[in-house]
């Protein structure tokens, strides 16, 4: 078998070759034109059911990741020719100023959980600061990226702007160290992130990396149960479970523990598992074996250490012969856990949920707390004092209250500790790929000391 070789790359093309106010034009232009009068409207469902063939996830729920995905993309067409700098009086009459200034080429390194959108996210903010694209995709989900890319050819974008390349870990790491590559975007593992951020401090380049997490939700006794068993449904199951941001730690006030874990369990028993391209289907198969066996482990791991499964757990086999090979298991709900358990400390990416009991206020952000990951947490409660006191001590990047795992394009998103750091979305992304230019002019004569 021939050794793999990373193909040639198009990294002069693009930002390096066109003048960054061109490159912001032709993004707007793009977008005003292409994506959202033609792609978004004719393109979404192709899009959508490509997405559950990539990933598993249900046709539900990738028609809303596409969605998610034009409104970044409309969201930063609107922000490119919004970057702007600062003007600073100095005395005598000289003055200062700064300006935004493209990276150069960026690379961005997706995640199989959410293929499409993760290239939307990256792609979005970097090509409305002036800067080109090499995007890797994970090659568990290498589809839907690639129409993207097809979509910007087909909308007008000059040779080199967004450019895709698959392959594993040999090619994330030809592009970490490539020496015209600016800047590393990357989504997915802890182990990954640092190994990326290691090769890209010999070429002393910026990266943003959006990391694992082992997210915390806090449920108060005075809290909307309604509200805080559907918030903790849609912080554990959405994608299988297989996402980074999910409340996977729940925390319960003991007097209302009961009550929850009932109607929690119930809710669970109802998923409809199946076939991710059917209507009513909320629960598809997981990314692949390996990762089906690795939460399966998880789950054994828990009951030896004295858990207890309220409800799933165990492997799921489809009525429909085609399916009866997919990677499904029925969803679970971990009872009688404690903090220190493998399953409440490590990230488990699949569909598994750890209730916790608690007392008081400060034991349960003491708690909370006590975790290498810092991506999201989140509160239920009718106290909106205590709800701001309490995000405002949880230490993760991403806190919600009262609701979980929303994603508004307009906020940043990304976390704390070993979850990474820079972000993505929001208006502060812009920064993230640019770079700032000072210039100061002098109005008078130049004093010189010798």
């Amino acid at each position: 078998m021939k050794p793999f070789r990373v193909p040639r790359l198009p990294l002069k093309h693009g930002a390096r070759n066109l003048e960054w106010s061109e490159v912001v034009f032709c993004w707007r232009q793009l977008v005003s034109s292409g994506f959202h009068m033609a792609s978004l409207q004719e393109r979404s469902e192709e899009l959508a059911t490509m997405e559950t063939i990539n990933n598993g996830k249900s046709i539900f729920e990738a028609r809303v990741d596409i969605e998610i995905s034009w409104q970044t993309l409309e969201y930063y067409a609107g922000l490119a020719g919004s970057m702007a700098g600062q003007h600073v009086q100095l005395p005598g009459g000289s003055f200062g100023y700064t300006r935004r200034e493209p990276l150069g080429v960026c690379v961005g390194i997706g995640a199989w959980n959410y293929p499409f959108q993760i290239a939307c996210w990256k792609s979005g903010p970097a090509l409305a600061s002036g800067n080109a694209m090499v995007y890797k995709p994970s090659p568990f989900t290498p589809i839907t990226v690639v129409l993207l890319a097809e979509i910007f050819r087909e909308a007008g974008a000059p040779p080199g702007l967004f450019n895709v390349v698959q392959g594993g870990a040999s090619t994330g790491e030809f592009l970490s160290k490539h020496p015209d590559v600016a800047k590393i975007s990357f989504t997915g593992s802890v182990p990954t992130g640092s190994k990326i951020m290691e090769m890209a401090s010999k070429g002393i380049k910026p990266v943003t990396l959006e990391l694992g997490g082992k997210s915390p939700l806090i449920i108060f006794s005075d809290s909307d149960l309604e509200n805080a068993v559907n918030g903790a449904m849609m912080a554990n199951f959405l994608t299988q479970g297989q996402v980074c941001c999910n409340g996977t730690r729940v925390f319960v006030q003991s007097n209302i523990l009961q009550k929850f874990t009932e109607e929690v369990v119930k809710k669970v028993k109802k998923i409809k598992i199946g076939d991710p391209l059917l209507e009513d289907t909320r629960m598809g198969p997981l990314i692949n074996r390996p990762q089906l066996e690795k939460v399966f482990a998880f789950i054994k791991g828990a009951k030896e250490q004295g858990a207890k499964v309220l409800t799933g757990g165990e492997p799921y086999i489809p009525e429909d012969q085609k399916l009866k090979a997919g990677f499904y298991m029925t969803p679970c709900v971990l009872g009688d856990c404690k903090d220190d358990m493998t399953c409440v400390k490590e990230e488990i990416f699949g569909p598994v949920m750890s209730i916790l009991p608690f007392d008081t206020e400060e034991e349960v952000l003491e708690r909370a707390n006590n975790s290498t990951y810092g991506l999201a947490a989140g509160v239920f409660t009718r106290d909106i004092q205590r709800a701001h006191r309490v995000v405002a001590s949880l230490q993760a990047g991403m806190c919600f209250i009262n609701n979980y795992n929303v994603s508004p394009v307009e906020l940043p998103f990304g976390g704390y500790k070993k979850s990474g750091f820079g972000r993505e979305n929001g208006q502060v992304t812009i920064e993230y790929y640019s770079q700032l230019k000072t210039v100061c002019v002098e109005m008078g004569k130049v004093e010189s000391v010798f």
